[in-house]
């Protein structure tokens, strides 16, 4: 897991390191790191540091410390770094003193700054560290409006991000790399925030840290879930899961559903809806019925409302009625939300819910929230809002109707009521596409009769949906439908499964060198 650590976490945590280290010793390590991962990207872009033209943004207080220290190493090397204080009453003493002791310069006005920045082959963006809140002020955001040629390197977090949540309520400075110092940041890994960081590195410099905040998922947590069928094992043994989807208006719900279900571990699908007739002709390993859950037979877990039109409140109520994991999607979310949370008050098993931001935003008003309009009006909350603030989103609903949220979007956040937070790290913009939800709601609700509890059913069904859509769509990518991606599900697993043992999906390397490079 790529766990990452709120700011009050990684506060304490440096205190208690601090004390039992010499002064200055924590700031030189984040400071060293910062610098060799500079170092690198020069090389790459320019085929050396020496004569590189550096320019080093610098705010108050330690980040701005971090990155002039970072300067003076570049500065030592051969850069030609200028330094531009965004307060110089409060820039860091000793590291402005360490830049001009390695030949910097301190750049007095900002229409030089800004020409520097643009020219540069790298900016430092030290204006804001990981305990800034709101955009940038008014004296640094020309630098966030200004065309620039070079890399800029954040420093444990992009000006103007939200560390702790990865909201960006004013102007923010976008980074192609952004090198986190102990540990990641939730910021760095949810949207919007996520979008401004580039390429996250991280730079140990010995915290020792309390349980995470948020954790990312990697390749080898999620092999070590995956639901793999023994010797012994049979049909029913490995789960059943049913899935209510489909109406005579949205048919095709109902085979992108089952088509994610059949790639989800279940050893068997079972099918209850008006289009039963469709989905054996296209899946006659399915088990199919006409009926409602009540009628359906034994299963370890039901998927409900992907295209359940008019059908979609008979089959959410009786699937709630059983003792069994139910997902809810879609249609069912909408009668979920007219229901309230006082539905899901009386079950004991548990319950997932997948919603993307405007179905969120119907689940929040039928839980009776509202946000504030113009005049003091309560009016329900707006799609745009809650995809800006999308790890509160999923925490809210997840309080409200206790139960487990997987929320989609550019970045997907799963929320469970006991507090704990995934985002997904995988995905692709083709996703965009109609049925992927279907197909998704399939695949985490196979994973749930496998036995994988919600959060853990949720995080492998998105990590996989994600890894299936990059399939399908290729390299640079083209459009991909749904049942393409339902197609690819199955490379996925094996992708997964081969690299057990390793550290992730991406390598955050290649990835910074495709940047130097301009790649």
């Amino acid at each position: 897991m790529r766990s990452a650590h709120r700011v009050d976490q990684v506060r304490a945590a440096e205190a208690e390191l601090m004390a039992a280290l010499p002064e200055g010793t924590l700031m030189q390590r984040a400071a060293a790191g910062l610098a060799v991962t500079c170092a690198r990207l020069l090389t790459r872009r320019r085929g050396r540091v020496y004569g590189s033209r550096v320019v080093v943004l610098a705010g108050s207080g330690d980040n701005g410390g971090d990155a002039l220290y970072a300067g003076a190493a570049l500065a030592r090397r051969g850069a030609r770094v200028a330094a531009v204080l965004l307060a110089p009453e409060r820039a860091h003493a000793g590291g402005l003193a360490a830049l001009r002791s390695a030949g910097g310069r301190v750049v007095p006005e900002q229409e030089v700054g800004l020409a520097d920045f643009s020219r540069a082959d790298l900016v430092l963006d030290g204006i804001v560290g990981i305990g800034g809140r709101g955009g940038l002020r008014p004296e640094a955001q020309p630098y966030a409006r200004a065309g620039r040629d070079g890399v800029v390197v954040a420093v444990d977090v992009p000006s103007g991000v939200d560390a702790d949540t990865g909201e960006v309520a004013g102007v923010a400075l976008r980074a192609d790399v952004t090198v986190c110092f102990g540990t990641y940041k939730p910021g760095l890994l949810i949207d919007p925030g996520a979008s401004y960081a580039g390429v996250v590195q991280l730079v140990g410099i010995g915290l020792e840290l309390p349980p995470a905040a948020v954790a990312a998922p990697q390749h080898a947590d999620v092999a070590a879930l995956l639901p793999v069928p023994g010797a012994e094992s049979d049909k029913y043994r490995r789960g059943v899961v049913g899935v209510a989807a489909g109406s005579s208006r949205y048919p095709g719900a109902a085979l992108l559903a089952v088509a994610g279900a059949l790639s989800g571990g279940a050893g068997a699908v079972r099918y209850v809806g008006t289009a039963a007739e469709e989905v054996v002709r296209r899946f006659p390993e399915a088990l199919v019925t006409e009926g409602g859950p009540a009628g359906a037979g034994r299963v370890q877990a039901w998927v409900v409302g992907p295209g359940g039109g008019e059908g979609a409140e008979r089959a959410l109520t009786e699937a709630l009625a059983s003792d069994v994991p139910v997902l809810v999607d879609a249609d069912g979310l909408t009668e979920l939300a007219r229901l309230g949370p006082q539905a899901l008050a009386g079950r004991t098993a548990p319950t997932l819910l997948t919603p993307h931001t405007g179905e969120a935003a119907r689940l929040l008003a039928g839980a009776g929230e509202a946000a504030g309009a113009a005049g003091g009006e309560a009016r329900p909350p707006a799609a745009d809002e809650l995809a800006a603030t999308r790890l509160a989103t999923a925490r809210r609903l997840a309080a409200a109707y206790r139960a487990t949220v997987l929320l989609k979007g550019s970045t997907t956040v799963i929320a469970d009521p006991g507090g704990a937070v995934r985002v997904n790290p995988t995905g692709s913009s083709w996703l965009a596409t109609a049925g992927s939800g279907d197909v998704l709601a399939g695949l985490a609700g196979s994973l749930l009769a496998t036995g994988l509890s919600p959060l853990d059913a949720a995080s492998v069904g998105a990590y996989l949906h994600g890894l299936a859509a990059r399939r399908a769509a290729g390299s640079p990518g083209a459009p991909v439908t749904a049942l393409q991606v339902a197609a690819a599900l199955p490379a996925a697993w094996r992708d997964v499964r081969s690299a057990e043992g390793s550290e992730g999906s991406e390598g955050s390397e290649s990835s910074a060198a495709a940047v130097a490079s301009g790649g």
